[in-house]
């Protein structure tokens, strides 16, 4: 895998603008995971500050969990990550 010889960066600009590190994504054990959570994760990845295999390891997700909170942002933007709108964004 290339992953492992790509430079890793510092930080990234997080879903509200500011600098997101490591030590500012959410808790290793999360289990409420609120719009801002799931979009720091996504930007994280995105920006090659964690991997996908890394942040599905550290957050217990699926590949397929993490890809939908991906597509829900491209498509819907943050609102798409709302848990109570899924059905009205997914065309239910």
């Amino acid at each position: 895998m290339t992953d492992h010889f790509r430079p890793r960066v510092r930080y990234v600009i997080g879903p509200d603008g500011s600098p997101l590190t490591v030590a500012d994504l959410p808790p290793r054990d999360t289990k409420r995971w609120v719009i801002r959570r799931k979009a720091e994760v996504v930007a994280a990845v995105r920006g090659g500050l964690i991997s996908l295999d890394e942040a599905c390891e550290r957050y217990t997700l699926t590949v397929d969990e993490f890809l939908s909170w991906q597509r829900s942002i491209d498509k819907h933007g943050l609102p798409g990550l709302r848990a109570t709108r899924i059905q009205e964004y997914r065309g239910g």
